[in-house]
Order: structure tokens, then sequence, then C-alpha cells
């Protein structure tokens, strides 16, 4: 229950927290809009290769990519708050130090969800047709694997000394896997080596699996093996970000 109580109010202080950045909320949101506003009408009546309409395949990808992205650099916080000595203030009060990662964790994962709803929103309003259930299901991939990747951001952040050196181990590792994750264009239309060598990427099997939740397809082989690689992929990563968050490098 200590854990739990801690968690809530470390969870409720980021809220408020981000709730008063306006132009941060704004801006973090302006990019995944302005990417299904502007790319999203090049692929209306294209065939994608996995059957449904093109917003069927782009709007999954989009909503992984902002939990990719949005949960890979929310560290960059935290180290600002650790230069700042405001972290060891809250290291020395009652505080436990996993309700510190866990709080804002939590914090991440409902803003990340929250803006994918006005993502899906926007979706419908350009055209996309996907059943509810799919949906949410696909809400529930996007809240597994921000929590996942905060919690390692927030482990990486506890890490390194400066921000350029954060970005350049977040930039390092996001780009390649954002592009082998297919998220904006399956892979199925990739050539036979970037193809095979995507399958070594977890998120892959996440894009595919909300993409056919959003089809309405919730029982096949492509959303349990998606699902299966999810977890085991957001077990690692909170196991990794607790144990890195709590070895602090000096």
């Amino acid at each position: 229950m200590t854990l739990l109580a801690h968690t809530g109010i470390v969870f409720g202080r980021s809220l408020r927290s981000t709730l008063r950045s306006k132009t941060n909320l704004f801006f973090g949101m302006l990019q995944p809009l302005l990417l299904l506003a502007l790319f999203g009408p090049l692929l209306t009546g294209l065939d994608m290769g996995v059957g449904g309409s093109s917003w069927q395949t782009l709007v999954p990808g989009v909503l992984v990519q902002l939990a990719l992205l949005g949960g890979s650099y929310v560290g960059l916080g935290l180290l600002m708050d650790r230069n700042l000595g405001v972290l060891d203030r809250m290291r020395v009060t009652p505080v436990s130090p996993l309700a510190l990662l866990l709080g804002r964790t939590l914090r991440d994962v409902v803003q990340l969800v929250s803006q994918s709803v006005l993502l899906v929103l926007l979706g419908l309003a350009f055209g996309l047709r996907a059943p509810l259930p799919g949906v949410l299901i696909g809400l529930l991939f996007v809240a597994v694997l921000a929590a996942a990747l905060s919690a390692l951001s927030y482990g990486l952040a506890m890490n390194v000394r400066t921000p350029p050196e954060f970005a350049a181990i977040a930039n390092t590792a996001a780009m390649p896997l954002m592009l082998l994750s297919g998220l904006l264009l399956p892979m199925t239309l990739a050539p036979g080596w970037l193809e095979g060598a995507s399958r070594a990427v977890p998120f892959r099997y996440t894009v595919d699996a909300v993409r056919q939740v959003f089809l309405g397809h919730y029982a096949n082989t492509t959303v349990a093996v998606g699902a299966a690689v999810t977890l085991a992929l957001a077990a690692l990563c909170l196991l990794g970000g607790a144990r890195l968050f709590g070895r602090v490098r000096g």
C-alpha cells in the first residue's frame, strides 16, 4: 500500500506539472497530427498489402510511433530534474525510489494514450473506419509500449551526464527501430533483405497486431504474436529501467 500511495503522489505531481506546460502538450501532439494530415492523403486509394483502407494501415503505425518516440525521450525531463537537484531532494524523502519511477511512467502512459485518442478521432475525420473493440485493444498496446519505453528512458537518464549524451543514444536507437518497424508503410512492401531484417525488431510485431485489430481481427496468429512480443518487451524494459534507475552514475 505504501508503494501504491507513493506512486499516486508522484503521478499526481508529474501530471500537474505536465498540464501546466501547454507548449509542451501542443508541440508534442503537433508532429503526429501533421503526419496524418499531410502524409495520410498521399496513401488514399493505394494498395498497402495488408487489407483494409490506407487509414487502417497508417493510423496504427502513427499510434505506435507516438508511443515509441514519446516514451523514448521522456528521460530528458528527468535528466534536467536530476541536474538541477530536484531528484536528489525527492530521493531523500520517504517516497519509495520505485514509486519515483512508476509515478512518472504512469503519467506518461496517461498522456500518450490521451494523445492517441485524439489521433484516432482525427483519423476518423479523414476516413478511418475501425471497430470500437479494435481501437480499444490498439490503445492498450500503446499503453503497454509507452510504459515499457518510458521506464527504460528514465533508467537511461539516471546513467548519463548531459542531455546531448541522452539525445545521441536515443536518436541512434530510435531511428533504425522506427524505420525497420514499418510504422508508416508495412514491411510487406519492402525488398526481401529489408523485410527479413525487420523481423528482428519487436515493434514490427506490435504494429502488425494493431493493424489487425483495427481491421476487426482479434484472434489470429499475428495478434497473438504481437501481444506476446509486446508483453515480453514490456517486462524486459520495466525490469531494466528499474535496475538502471536505482544505479545512479556519478
